[in-house]
């Protein structure tokens, strides 16, 4: 995946400003694809030379408010049917716990348990926003709600996997 085409994404739904999509970045896709203001502004002036959106309308101190075009409505429906999505293949998290036989076993464990807690807060953070997205009936709530679903589900294996990890370090 990449910004773009979660800008694309976002901007199908309806124009808004770069301010209006951090926020929902903030508050929808920073667990699936997290973006700084500079990334999304950037990635807008990109969209825009690309022909893939443009400027709907301009306000005070220089804000714009941006819209997909037909161009960038057949490049998102085109990335959604036709690109095979990318499946990560590295974890750095993995890797080091192959090779924990390298640090003492109360290391391995609290490393380990730092995992479980990272994920712990990870889960928390999902399960305060699960209201909003729940709350909307909108494509962005219906369809954010199976995401989330996915990410609530995974983290909560990654941690049952990091705790019982630790157990069996001696």
């Amino acid at each position: 995946m990449s910004l773009r085409h979660a800008v694309l994404g976002l901007l199908a739904e309806g124009p808004a400003s770069g301010y209006d999509l951090l926020k929902t970045f903030d508050v929808s896709l920073s667990n699936v694809w997290p973006a700084t203001q500079s990334q999304l502004y950037a990635e807008l002036g990109k969209l825009a030379e690309a022909g893939l959106v443009n400027v709907a309308a301009e306000g005070p101190r220089g804000r714009k408010e941006y819209e997909i075009t037909q161009e960038g409505r057949a490049e998102l429906r085109h990335w959604i049917t036709e690109v095979e999505p990318t499946r990560v293949g590295r974890s750095d998290m993995l890797l080091r716990v192959f090779f924990l036989g390298q640090v003492d076993p109360e290391q391995a464990r609290a490393y380990l348990r730092r995992q479980a807690e990272v994920v712990g807060r990870h889960l928390e953070h999902m399960q305060a926003i699960k209201g909003f997205v729940e709350s909307g009936e909108d494509n962005l709530s219906v369809y954010g709600r199976l995401a989330l679903e996915y990410g609530m589900r995974l983290g909560a294996v990654q941690k049952s996997w990091a705790e019982w990890a630790e157990g069996q370090i001696r």
